[in-house]
């Protein structure tokens, strides 16, 4: 059975949620896309490549919005991750912009600590994270005021809180336009609309990161627990997606 047999069940309210993911999108596009001709919106969406971020994609280019997207390639990809990204690019409206980890920065950490060193500790697998993920996403989000994230408040305990709008960070806005979506909704937006998706969720891969890092999982075991097994949950995130203050908004009707 496939990820979207198996998942898709849209909640009572899904047009409701829906069409408030809707209006966010609109909004965050309204009040930070508009730049001169030729230069980059001052919104983008950081992709994974995961569902919920293929859903916010697919709303990004159907509804025509001048918001930019960004996938942080690490190196450590999935070949069904890379497989997606290639079949994105082509055929994504908006424009889709790839950042790479910085290579003398990698020869030199697996040189030092091996390829095996996010295993050894969580120093280390914080440190192979930030050389990954954290220093390429400063790139991606260098001369950004706000960006989109496929955030969900049931993806796990720590994200349980996630604002639909986040001004935690005195940098830039946060928008979670999924963030009330449940796994199912998620699903059915991808079966009715025919949204290309990573395989690896028919493997049972609900969130997918990096390959060393990300195991399928079992019935019953929570979303994210597929990510750094090994670790204490308390533990689990790059960094990416830690919140520095509460200052949370509700989305427009």
């Amino acid at each position: 059975m496939n990820a979207v047999k198996l998942n898709a069940r849209a909640s009572i309210d899904f047009d409701a949620k829906l069409t408030q993911t809707i209006a966010l999108l609109k909004q965050a596009a309204q009040d930070y896309a508009h730049v001169p001709a030729g230069e980059a919106p001052l919104i983008s969406q950081a992709s994974s490549l995961g569902a919920e971020d293929m859903v916010i994609s697919h709303l990004i280019n159907s509804l025509a919005l001048d918001i930019g997207i960004f996938v942080l390639e690490t190196g450590q990809l999935h070949p069904q991750t890379l497989a997606l990204l290639e079949r994105l690019v082509p055929s994504s409206r908006a424009k889709v912009e790839v950042f790479k980890p910085r290579a003398e920065a990698v020869v030199q950490f697996v040189a030092r600590e091996g390829r095996q060193a996010m295993y050894k500790s969580i120093e280390l697998r914080k440190a192979c994270c930030h050389i990954r993920k954290m220093e390429p996403l400063e790139r991606a989000l260098a001369g950004k005021q706000a960006w989109i994230t496929g955030l969900r408040r049931e993806q796990s305990g720590a994200r349980a809180d996630v604002p639909l709008v986040d001004r935690s960070d005195a940098k830039r806005v946060k928008f979670n336009p999924l963030a009330d979506w449940t796994w199912g909704d998620v699903w059915h937006f991808i079966a009715v609309n025919k949204i290309d998706y990573n395989p690896l969720h028919d493997q049972f891969y609900p969130s997918i990161g990096c390959a060393p890092c990300t195991r399928a999982i079992s019935l019953g075991e929570d979303f994210r627990s597929g990510r750094w097994w090994w670790e204490d949950e308390a533990a689990k995130e790059c960094g990416l997606h830690v919140t520095q203050s509460s200052s949370l908004e509700k989305a427009p009707a």
